[in-house]
């Protein structure tokens, strides 16, 4: 891969350690039974995918969830359940950022949201001694404020089109297939791992 200059990178799965059982689990005890059809790593419902793409405020996705759960929960409830998917920031995968940025453009591209924004934020800087996230990337592009989320073709175009990239040097990283799927239509290079270290560690 001595021919890429630019790298997207994925967060949650390549560089964050997410575990979507746990978020299921949780909202199950909350009384969302069937949580699974509404939210997975493949699957996102409009109350989901809306939230992923700022077009609703947290309080109309808390009252969203209410309305699936048929409880009264608090938006302290639904904020723990929720993320509760959010596990570790693994040291080493910073100093990989670190090395390639000696080398390389990077970009991070993340289906995401206000609240996860919040608490994934938080755990970054406890990992690394309180860097912030986004001074490890060229640019950091987040879902819920770029207004879209992958697979969409949108979010991979305004990336290419506002830094300059040529799809051919710019490699995109992401632990779900539907993902690098879309980035090749649109001719990146593509790597479908959840082994970030294992995979990137000789470039």
């Amino acid at each position: 891969m001595k021919d890429i200059r630019n790298i997207i990178f994925d967060l949650g799965g390549v560089l964050l350690n997410i575990d979507y059982d746990k978020t299921s689990q949780a909202f199950k005890r909350l009384g969302v039974q069937d949580f699974d059809t509404y939210y997975t790593q493949t699957i996102a419902s409009p109350l989901f995918e809306d939230l992923e793409t700022g077009k609703i405020t947290q309080n109309t996705f808390f009252e969203g969830i209410r309305q699936l759960a048929k409880k009264a929960l608090t938006n302290e409830q639904i904020t723990i359940a929720w993320n509760a998917m959010l596990q570790d920031f693994p040291i080493e995968h910073f100093k990989l950022l670190q090395s390639l940025q000696l080398s390389h453009q990077l970009f991070l591209y993340s289906n995401t949201n206000s609240i996860h924004y919040d608490a994934f934020q938080q755990i970054f800087r406890k990992a690394t001694g309180n860097y912030s996230l986004d001074d490890c990337f060229n640019k950091a592009y987040y879902s819920h404020l770029l207004g879209y989320r992958k697979p969409n073709p949108e979010g991979f175009q305004i990336i290419l089109k506002e830094n300059n990239l040529i799809p051919q040097q710019t490699l995109f990283v992401d632990d779900t297939l539907l993902n690098t799927e879309a980035a090749n239509t649109l001719g990146l290079r593509v790597l479908h791992t959840k082994t970030v270290l294992k995979d990137l560690s000789i470039m």
